[in-house]
């Protein structure tokens, strides 16, 4: 017999790993700054809104253009306090786009009112104002549009329709922050504005975090109040409120890394523009249609989406997983076949546009801090995915 050799076997390189979103890249640039904000709130022993939360505030609205911006707990919170500040509620209609985030079309339902589904532009994504109109009954009292994957509606013409029509314009601007559209920033295109600062947004707390905006000074009173019990006055309840305040560590963080925001957004766009040239040049244009900016907006790319044929997209998101890229589905089923809103009496094929866009949409990694290897990685990744499925073609 053969000796056994004890040499081991060598193996081949792991392929890079790229994650979806590394939130820890923005930890590690900033982590003095950071760990200081957070230490300086935990001396203070004030947890709870306080002169962090008052700074931020402060310091978000002026950045978004807005006179006031009122913290709290979530972008859901946000969408729920702007709709119940509105006076919205039972017997009133919301027009909501069917595809986007489930939040956008919850908080209507949960302050009671009925979310009335509208299609979307099939190259933004975005509410499609052209359709509007049709929706639009005696019980409607607002229009939402979302600002979807960082770019902005066509606030022009939805502003048209809702001072025509006396309606409130509810912004969504959850994926948008810093967004513009005609050089105005997302914060300051609606009767009131809802952010969140989920970790993974264009820019991100250490977790939950929200925040609405507006230049009506009763406004911002009613949501001061509403999101403490509903209490101007300590105590005494002028409203049936909720706890829904946003926690003075997630401010700190928050106004450490406002200043560089503009950085990361400019870092947003180039990593975009370089996927587009990415695709180009490895000639998967023709199977992979990437995301449009419009010319009259600033795209700041919160996620960089992609279309792919639909019978394709299951098998290509496994693909990157299974090779090691990060890759997600925003969003797999539209709004009005979701089984908890069966109750408004939706069917599929009553909005064809956000349907297909479920069948066929694709997130590839995007953060400020993606490297050009990186992209030059994904890229492949898919290009090798194309030409896996033509061999077995052929």
């Amino acid at each position: 017999m053969k000796p056994t050799s004890s040499a081991s076997v060598p193996t081949a390189p792991t392929p890079p790993q790229v994650p979806l979103c590394d939130i820890q890249a923005q930890y590690r640039a900033l982590k003095e700054e950071i760990d200081s904000a957070v230490l300086r709130v935990l001396g203070s022993g004030q947890a709870i809104l306080g002169p962090e939360v008052a700074a931020f505030e402060q310091e978000t609205a002026r950045f978004c253009g807005a006179q006031f911006g009122i913290g709290c707990g979530s972008g859901t919170d946000a969408l729920v306090l702007a709709l119940r500040a509105l006076d919205i509620g039972p017997g009133d209609e919301v027009i909501v786009p069917p595809f986007t985030f489930f939040a956008s079309a919850s908080a209507v339902a949960r302050v009671g009112a009925k979310p009335v589904f509208v299609d979307i532009d099939p190259v933004t994504f975005n509410l499609d104002p052209n359709q509007i109109e049709a929706k639009i009954t005696a019980n409607t009292r607002a229009i939402m549009p979302v600002h979807l994957f960082g770019q902005c509606c066509d606030m022009n013409a939805i502003w048209e329709i809702a001072q025509d029509r006396q309606l409130y314009v509810v912004e969504d601007a959850a994926q948008s922050f810093g967004s513009e559209y005609k050089g105005k920033r997302c914060g300051a295109l609606g009767s009131v504005t809802c952010l969140s600062f989920y970790p993974t947004k264009n820019l991100g707390a250490i977790g939950d975090a929200g925040l609405v905006t507006t230049n009506d000074p009763s406004i911002d009173k009613k949501l001061r109040a509403l999101r403490v019990h509903g209490s101007e006055v300590k105590y005494y309840h002028k409203y049936i409120g909720y706890n829904m305040r946003l926690d003075a560590i997630h401010a700190a963080v928050l106004r450490v890394k406002l200043p560089h925001v503009a950085t990361w957004l400019t870092a947003r766009v180039t990593a975009a523009k370089r996927y587009d040239s990415l695709i180009e040049s490895t000639n998967l244009h023709g199977f992979m249609r990437r995301p449009v900016a419009q010319p009259d907006r600033r795209h700041t790319y919160n996620q960089y989406v992609v279309r792919v044929p639909a019978n394709h997209r299951d098998s290509l998101v496994k693909h990157l997983k299974d090779s090691g890229v990060g890759v997600e589905v925003y969003y797999p089923l539209s709004l009005h076949q979701q089984e908890c809103f069966r109750y408004l009496g939706y069917r599929t094929g009553d909005f064809p546009t956000s349907e297909q866009a479920a069948s066929e949409v694709v997130a590839l990694p995007i953060f400020p801090e993606i490297t050009e290897s990186q992209q030059q990685r994904v890229v492949e990744v898919c290009a090798g995915y194309l030409r896996q499925t033509i061999r077995r073609a052929a």
